[in-house]
Protein backbone atom coordinates (compact mmCIF):
# COMPACT_ATOMS: atom_id res chain seq x y z
CA UNK A 1 0.00 0.00 0.00
CA UNK A 2 1.04 3.25 -1.21
CA UNK A 3 1.27 5.49 1.93
CA UNK A 4 3.19 9.10 0.81
CA UNK A 5 1.98 12.07 2.37
CA UNK A 6 -0.17 13.10 -1.05
CA UNK A 7 -2.16 9.64 -0.82
CA UNK A 8 -2.78 10.44 2.60
CA UNK A 9 -4.11 13.96 1.73
CA UNK A 10 -6.23 12.20 -1.25
CA UNK A 11 -7.85 9.95 0.60
CA UNK A 12 -8.39 12.36 3.38
CA UNK A 13 -5.93 10.84 5.86
CA UNK A 14 -4.43 14.49 5.85
CA UNK A 15 -5.48 17.95 5.94
CA UNK A 16 -4.98 19.62 2.91
CA UNK A 17 -5.71 22.73 1.83
CA UNK A 18 -7.93 21.56 -1.01
CA UNK A 19 -7.87 24.89 -3.71
CA UNK A 20 -10.12 22.45 -6.72
CA UNK A 21 -10.53 18.61 -7.12
CA UNK A 22 -12.26 16.27 -9.65
CA UNK A 23 -12.88 12.87 -9.83
CA UNK A 24 -9.03 11.93 -11.27
CA UNK A 25 -7.52 15.29 -9.49
CA UNK A 26 -6.76 17.09 -6.57
CA UNK A 27 -4.93 20.96 -6.44
CA UNK A 28 -3.93 21.68 -2.82
CA UNK A 29 -1.77 24.82 -1.58
CA UNK A 30 1.89 24.37 -1.10
CA UNK A 31 2.99 24.55 2.39
CA UNK A 32 6.65 25.57 1.39
CA UNK A 33 5.32 28.26 -1.24
CA UNK A 34 8.02 29.43 -4.01
CA UNK A 35 5.98 32.20 -5.28
CA UNK A 36 3.18 33.66 -4.31
CA UNK A 37 0.63 32.15 -5.41
CA UNK A 38 2.11 27.80 -5.17
CA UNK A 39 -0.43 25.06 -5.95
CA UNK A 40 0.24 21.63 -6.45
CA UNK A 41 -1.94 19.68 -8.99
CA UNK A 42 -1.72 15.63 -8.78
CA UNK A 43 -3.87 12.58 -9.86
CA UNK A 44 -5.61 10.21 -6.88
CA UNK A 45 -4.14 7.71 -8.89
CA UNK A 46 -0.78 6.79 -7.12
CA UNK A 47 1.83 7.40 -9.85
CA UNK A 48 5.50 7.48 -8.11
CA UNK A 49 7.12 9.72 -10.77
CA UNK A 50 6.79 11.54 -14.79
CA UNK A 51 9.50 8.63 -15.48
CA UNK A 52 6.59 5.62 -14.09
CA UNK A 53 4.12 7.35 -16.74
CA UNK A 54 3.31 4.67 -19.54
CA UNK A 55 0.87 5.25 -22.93
CA UNK A 56 -1.90 4.62 -21.19
CA UNK A 57 -1.48 7.32 -18.87
CA UNK A 58 -1.58 9.93 -21.71
CA UNK A 59 -4.93 11.27 -21.09
CA UNK A 60 -4.81 11.10 -17.45
CA UNK A 61 -1.63 13.81 -18.19
CA UNK A 62 -3.79 15.94 -20.83
CA UNK A 63 -6.33 16.37 -17.87
CA UNK A 64 -3.35 17.03 -15.08
CA UNK A 65 -2.81 19.98 -17.72
CA UNK A 66 -6.23 21.04 -18.18
CA UNK A 67 -6.64 21.10 -14.44
CA UNK A 68 -4.00 23.69 -14.33
CA UNK A 69 -5.96 25.78 -16.45
CA UNK A 70 -8.89 25.58 -14.69
CA UNK A 71 -6.90 26.35 -11.06
CA UNK A 72 -5.27 28.91 -12.99
CA UNK A 73 -8.64 30.70 -13.95
CA UNK A 74 -10.47 30.06 -10.51
CA UNK A 75 -7.34 32.29 -8.93
CA UNK A 76 -7.22 34.68 -11.11
CA UNK A 77 -3.68 33.65 -12.87
CA UNK A 78 -5.50 33.60 -16.12
CA UNK A 79 -4.37 36.84 -17.82
CA UNK A 80 -1.08 37.47 -16.15
CA UNK A 81 0.33 33.62 -16.76
CA UNK A 82 1.66 31.37 -14.59
CA UNK A 83 4.39 28.65 -14.42
CA UNK A 84 3.92 24.89 -14.94
CA UNK A 85 7.25 22.77 -13.20
CA UNK A 86 7.47 19.01 -12.78
CA UNK A 87 10.39 17.57 -11.08
CA UNK A 88 11.76 14.41 -11.57
CA UNK A 89 13.85 12.31 -9.48
CA UNK A 90 16.34 13.59 -6.51
CA UNK A 91 18.20 15.37 -9.08
CA UNK A 92 15.09 17.15 -10.44
CA UNK A 93 13.92 18.47 -6.70
CA UNK A 94 11.52 15.96 -6.79
CA UNK A 95 11.05 15.18 -2.50
CA UNK A 96 7.50 13.53 -2.87
CA UNK A 97 7.23 10.44 -5.01
CA UNK A 98 3.76 11.13 -6.28
CA UNK A 99 3.86 12.63 -9.80
CA UNK A 100 2.42 16.37 -9.19
CA UNK A 101 2.71 19.52 -11.31
CA UNK A 102 3.85 22.70 -9.50
CA UNK A 103 1.86 26.00 -10.66
CA UNK A 104 3.53 28.98 -10.01
CA UNK A 105 1.94 32.56 -10.27
CA UNK A 106 0.95 35.88 -8.75
CA UNK A 107 3.95 37.65 -9.57
CA UNK A 108 6.97 38.18 -12.33
CA UNK A 109 8.38 34.70 -12.27
CA UNK A 110 12.35 35.33 -13.03
CA UNK A 111 14.53 33.13 -14.60
CA UNK A 112 15.32 30.81 -11.16
CA UNK A 113 13.91 27.46 -11.79
CA UNK A 114 15.58 25.56 -9.24
CA UNK A 115 13.84 24.64 -6.10
CA UNK A 116 12.56 21.47 -3.87
CA UNK A 117 9.39 20.52 -3.63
Amino acid sequence: MITDVFCKIINKELPGDIVMEEDSWIAINDIHPNAPVHILIMPREHIDSIIALKDSDSDLMGKLIIAANKVAEKIGLKDKGFRLIINQGEHGGQLVPHLHIHLLGGKRLGKKIAFED
